[in-house]
């Protein structure tokens, strides 16, 4: 993307991400010790995870088979020989001091995914990102910043060990995104992938993914890459572009005031709106790596692949692109339905058990997404079944209810379940479908509002709304729509 300035500049923006997606395995990466979320902190350690003296790691086969699952889902190659390295991490949540990773054999290369960029008030498009690599590596613990000490006055920090030790795959995007939309997307869709994949919940709230973006800025597109700053842990999408888009004008208004743009990691204060200087950043030679000589190399056969490659889900794009060919769906819908996985196996049961496939996306995106948001549910869970979604959407086609008494209805069966015809029948609750019902009462009505049947024959037929609404008042929403327009136009016009 080419960014205008205020001095008439053409800047280019070239903008990386490094994603650091938690593996869902039970235990963590080198060792038996609970991945569990949320429980006391260091209750999950252990001695290889404190690396005491003596103890040595085993590679969780999980974390692989996970690993490669996502390798293959972003198209990477995966690598017939790879290895661990060490790199040396001086930080106080790391216990070890330095942090089993992979550095230049990592397991899997040379990627990508595409990605549909919607920005406001421009036509969507899609995007190819190249995706360097994938690696795996242990993430460190968690600092506690406990503030100021109302008895000494000091500060002080707290260490939880939890998680470290959990599995990371780390996904490096090429420098392909050009705008703070095009990070947003691409975030939401590794995170999109992962789930469907099931091997990350994706967790942005409680660290289960998270983004650190590399920001430069050039002149012009034939210039050599400007400076890079990266801003480290981002967990929104909201965030992400935020970041980026403030990040973008500082470094061109730095560039354009004279000023160096340092080669630093950055933070974004989500209150300041604003990036701030956390340190110097750091080069691979800072860190030291080696081989790690506790852990032999990794070599994944062609049959266990292509084992772990027949496994593979309908992944999202693929389900969007089919969701509008097969039941011609807009993009919208299709993006909407698609965004979870459970999202999308309710919908394609729902049409499998006869539903019609908009009306069943309008329901499914609309009131029942709804329910599911505000008891912070899931569709997994819901008790309103996809064969009782598609037996209320037939008794609305067929005009046994109208779409208002499926709406009253709609919250009972949400919440608890069960037949809609057999609760319709039970508040007695079905459409008034016989012609000579509807028809008496429309005389009533006609005889009880001469100025307006005069108004009406006078040239003023949008009063034929006020006597359907009359009407679905007098039969609480009960008559047939399509029966009850036919007689009411027939009676007005005498």
């Amino acid at each position: 993307m080419n960014l205008m300035s205020e001095s008439n500049v053409s800047w280019e923006v070239v903008i990386g991400l490094e994603t650091h997606v938690q593996l869902g395995t039970n235990s963590k990466i080198f060792t038996s010790a609970s991945t569990n979320f949320g429980d006391d902190p260091n209750t999950h350690i252990d001695p290889v995870v404190c690396g005491l003296p003596g103890t040595l790691p085993v590679l969780n086969k999980k974390v692989l088979e996970y690993a490669v699952k996502a390798a293959m889902a972003l198209n990477l190659n995966i690598a017939s020989h790879s290895k661990f390295d060490r790199k040396q991490y001086f930080y106080p949540d790391l216990p070890k001091n330095y942090q089993i990773s992979q550095f230049d054999e990592p397991i899997a290369e040379d990627g990508w995914i595409e990605v549909e960029v919607a920005e406001k008030g421009k036509e969507t498009y899609v995007k190819k990102i190249g995706i360097e690599r994938l690696h795996m590596e242990e993430d460190a613990g968690k600092l506690v910043h406990a503030g100021s000490d109302q008895l000494s006055g000091s500060t002080h920090s707290l260490v939880d060990y939890n998680r470290a030790g959990v599995a990371l795959a780390e996904i490096v995007s090429k420098p392909d995104l050009r705008t703070g939309r095009e990070a947003a997307e691409y975030a939401a869709e590794i995170r999109r992938i992962m789930r469907y994949l099931g091997v990350s919940d994706g967790n942005m709230q409680e660290g289960s993914l998270r983004c650190d973006v590399n920001i430069s800025v050039r002149p012009t597109i034939n210039d050599p890459f400007g400076t890079k700053v990266e801003i480290k842990n981002m967990n929104s999408f909201s965030a992400i572009q935020k970041a980026c888009e403030y990040e973008i004008k500082r470094q061109i208004k730095a560039y354009e005031s004279g000023e160096e743009v340092k080669q630093e990691t950055r933070l974004w204060d989500e209150g300041k709106q604003l990036t701030k200087s956390m340190r110097s950043k750091e080069g691979s030679s800072d860190y030291r790596y080696f081989p790690d000589p506790d852990l032999g190399p990794i070599e994944v056969s062609h049959d266990l692949q292509e084992k772990w490659r027949s496994e593979l889900p309908e992944l999202p794009a693929a389900k969007r692109n089919r969701y509008a060919a097969e039941f011609g769906l807009s993009i919208y819908d299709a993006r909407v339905l698609t965004d979870e996985s459970s999202m999308a196996k309710y919908f394609e049961k729902v049409v499998h058990e006869g539903g019609a496939a908009k009306s069943s996306a309008n329901w499914i995106t609309g009131d029942i997404a709804a329910f599911i948001k505000s008891n912070k549910s899931s569709f997994d869970q819901l008790s309103f079944k996809p064969n009782q979604l598609a037996e209320m959407l037939k008794m609305i086609d067929v005009g046994e209810i109208s779409g208002k008494i499926a709406k009253e209805i709609l919250p009972e069966l949400l919440s608890q379940g069960g037949s809609p015809k057999q609760l319709v029948k039970e508040r007695g609750l079905g459409m008034i479908g016989d012609p000579k019902v509807i028809e008496e009462i429309i005389d009533k009505l006609i005889l009880n509002h001469p100025k307006e049947v005069e108004s009406f024959r006078a040239g003023k037929t949008k009063l034929l709304g006020f006597f359907v609404g009359q009407l679905m008042k007098e039969t609480k929403g009960k008559a047939d729509p399509k029966l009850a327009n036919q007689i009411l136009n027939k009676k007005l016009k005498g």
